[in-house]
């Protein structure tokens, strides 16, 4: 049986890769939402909506659990889907605590959608986990789109974080969260922007781990050949341009490791 992995876009294929790395023996069924792409600036109900319907779709074809690799639908539909569905669905939420727990005396900057900004779901993070208060919340919605683009390190790209980081005295922190799969892929730009001992910290690796104890507590681990189903919202993909701009943007989640 397939692990279902769903984003609305490319940033989910940053927690495929790692799954891939991590879990070698299992087969993986992807969903891109494309046709709804970009969901940071969308409404909660959208967003429910369009991920009610993937998962589904992905249920039917009988996956045998899901990881909703993307914070902004985590955020919105969560506690919907689980409610809704019996198999084990796995979210992601920005890796604050673990950015917090050594931030020595520096601040934090987390980066995510407008809706995971706004969203229930990351201030109860906080008030768990930022007791001293060092945490600041910066949303970049354009980030979403320059990935869906493949400008991943552009004038443009850098004229915009610029701006936006402009408020921020950058060598004030300790740690930059990634707290939207898409902004994986700018690990390069956004490393050279901030003082090199500030740590780069996302929730793939997590995220997957948390996958594979669930795997292996309910005797869901398997023994197969690798493989990859993919679909762009229901479509399934199978032209080769499509599957070698996939084989890139591996390549350049690959490039990225150091970060």
């Amino acid at each position: 049986m397939k692990i279902g992995i769903f984003d609305s876009g490319i940033g989910g294929l940053t927690v495929l890769r790692q799954a891939m790395r991590s879990l070698p023996k299992e087969q993986y069924l992807f969903f891109a939402d494309t046709a709804h792409v970009p969901y940071g600036t969308k409404t909660k109900e959208e967003i429910l909506s369009y991920v009610d319907s993937a998962v589904n779709f992905m249920a039917e074809k009988g996956v045998k659990a899901i990881v909703i690799a993307c914070n902004t639908a985590t955020s919105a539909a969560i506690g919907y889907l689980r409610a809704k569905y019996s198999i084990p669905i796995l979210g992601m939420e920005p890796a604050v605590k673990p950015a917090v727990q050594r931030n020595r005396g520096k601040r934090v900057m987390v980066i995510a959608t407008p809706v995971t900004v706004r969203e229930e779901k990351l201030k109860n993070l906080l008030a768990a986990v930022d007791k001293d208060h060092v945490v600041d919340l910066l949303a970049l919605p354009e980030l979403v789109n320059f990935a869906e683009k493949e400008e991943f390190d552009s004038e443009a790209v850098r004229r915009y974080l610029k701006k936006e980081f402009s408020a921020y005295h950058l060598k004030d922190y300790s740690a930059l969260v990634l707290g939207c799969t898409h902004f994986n892929y700018f690990k390069d730009t956004l490393r050279s922007m901030f003082p090199p001992e500030a740590k780069l910290i996302d929730g793939c690796a997590g995220t997957v781990s948390h996958l594979a104890n669930v795997l292996k507590e309910k005797g869901m681990l398997e023994d197969n050949r690798l493989t990859v189903e993919y679909y762009a919202s229901m479509r399934k993909i199978e032209d080769e341009a499509s599957l070698r701009r996939i084989e890139g943007l591996f390549h350049r989640l690959d490039e990225m490791l150091p970060y």
